[in-house]
């Protein structure tokens, strides 16, 4: 992947665009910014209006408008001024539950080009009281949903933005929140440029902070997200697709779930992905997570710079086999580097709203994870210049797993579950654990334990050409102590 050549075609894209561009004021269709009034139909009479017009910008100033869903069209972009809010209606009815979808947004697009969102503006659900408005809705009968967990199922909820199957987006300077469910989508779309957005969506269950699903050619840079549920959320839903040609760039991102996430749903594959100056902080679960469980292929993906400052876990790469229904998944030919990283000894999100649950224990501070399967291995994966700070003090008085045959072998595979790092509960490594793997490499790595652990750093199982490059590991009243252990496993160090 050539990332000057995407991020330039992107951008030629996007200014041709604004070249034809014509501006159009909602306000002079009808449109009150009240605060009060459910501006629905006015913004999609406008929206119609300018695509039929051939195009241009739909401008909302200062002000509220109050809407429930609506279509955007081909090349109609949303322009929020500074001031201007686009307000979530807080009844559920307002909503529409998109039939090619399947899901509810206050902002959908289906198979339309060359739209956008932009602007100093917000887009905001007001989640939190729509989805318990449609609780109780559901709890006296007038709409029909399991109500699991005590929650409306996630497609029962509107997100701010479901875009589906569309070409050349623009969201750009806008600033997203508290929506109902996800947060905003882009589903088997080409050509997605987001630049300079800020998100705080953490004000009901599942809020995320971006999803991409099966896209291609997408650019995600300088902008902030701080999640209840994952940040940057990559997904395969079909097993015909694939989320490739991505780019990320100097982004920051807290979440009660994880930074840097590929799947949970993980059908069709992830390739051709470079992920650079990304800051993970006050984060439940991982940095980064790659998860191939439902048949994936993930390739040839680059993670450079990474900043995970007060994260539960670092690194967590998994191969499973939860809905694959016969497809072979595949993880390799990924490169980490340049990571400094910080893993508190308690809860990382604890304060926050929507804090990730409490872990079924006892076990120790998990380790990063490499972990495959015994008939699909995770491949080529290099480990450059990272330094992970833990707390130690695992202690085997409280939870206990030996290096034994019987005690690793009891390691459970858990081929169908879903993937988190923590689902092993107890590993027996305190800095990096690795399972069903080839052709592992670290390089210039350091690990430092701030307080004695009854555990090596570092544990192999079932692991073919590993090599270790400039190791350093520090640990308190640990001198002479085996830091790498190998079992079942082949490696070489690199001098």
């Amino acid at each position: 992947m050539k990332k000057y050549l995407l991020i330039a075609g992107l951008l030629s894209l996007i200014g041709n665009i604004e070249l034809i561009a014509k501006d159009y004021l909602i306000r002079d269709f009808g449109a009150k910014n009240d605060g009060t009034t459910n501006n629905a139909g006015a913004i999609q009479y406008a929206i119609n209006f300018i695509n039929e017009q051939g195009g241009g910008r739909l401008i909302f100033e200062t002000g509220t408008y109050v809407t429930g869903s609506i279509y955007l069209k081909s090349n109609v972009t949303l322009h929020l001024n500074q001031g201007a809010t686009i307000l979530g209606s807080t009844n559920p009815f307002d909503y529409v539950k998109d039939k090619k979808i399947g899901w509810m947004s206050m902002i959908f697009a289906v198979n339309q080009e060359n739209i956008g969102i932009t602007g100093k503006g917000t887009i905001n659900g007001r989640g939190y009281l729509t989805a318990n408005n449609m609780v109780t809705y559901i709890q006296t009968g007038i709409y029909t949903d399991p109500l699991k967990y005590d929650r409306p199922n996630e497609t029962n909820r509107p997100q701010n933005i479901y875009f589906r199957e569309c070409k050349n987006i623009t969201i750009k300077d806008i600033t997203l929140k508290d929506p109902a469910s996800w947060n905003q989508t882009y589903d088997q779309c080409k050509n997605l440029y987001v630049d300079g957005i800020t998100v705080d969506s953490k004000s009901y269950w599942n809020n995320d902070g971006i999803d991409v699903v099966d896209c291609e050619d997408v650019v995600i840079k300088n902008s902030y997200f701080d999640a209840a549920d994952d940040v940057l959320c990559f997904k395969s839903h079909s097993a015909e697709h694939l989320c490739k040609n991505v780019v990320v760039d100097n982004c920051v991102g807290r979440s009660s779930a994880n930074g840097l996430k590929f799947g949970t749903v993980s059908r069709g594959g992830f390739k051709n992905f470079k992920v650079t100056n990304l800051t993970i902080f006050d984060t439940y679960r991982s940095a980064i997570t790659l998860a191939a469980v439902d048949g994936a292929e993930i390739e040839n993906i680059e993670i450079d710079g990474v900043k995970s400052i007060n994260t539960g876990n670092v690194i967590y790469l998994r191969i499973g086999d939860r809905w694959g229904k016969g497809k072979k998944p595949s993880l390799k030919n990924v490169r980490i580097s340049n990571v400094y990283a910080e893993v508190p000894m308690g809860k990382p999100d604890a304060g926050y709203n929507y804090e990730g649950p409490v872990e079924d224990l006892p076990r120790n501070i998990s380790p990063a994870s490499i972990v495959g399967l015994v008939e699909n291995k995770i491949k080529d994966v290099t480990l450059k210049n990272i330094q992970i700070v833990y707390p130690g003090e695992g202690n085997p008085m409280y939870a206990k797993r030996g290096l034994s045959p019987a005690e690793l072998d009891g390691i459970p595979e858990m081929r169908d579950a879903y993937p988190e790092f923590s689902q092993f509960k107890e590993l027996p490594a305190w800095g990096f654990y690795v399972r069903h793997a080839e052709g592992i490499n670290f390089e210039n790595v350091t690990f430092t334990a701030l307080k004695k652990d009854y555990r090596p750093a570092i544990v192999l199982d079932d692991v073919k050409e590993a090599s270790y490059q400039s190791m350093k590991f520090s640990e308190p009243e640990s001198n002479g102590k085996q830091q790498i252990f190998e079992y079942r496993s082949t490696s070489k160090t690199i001098k």
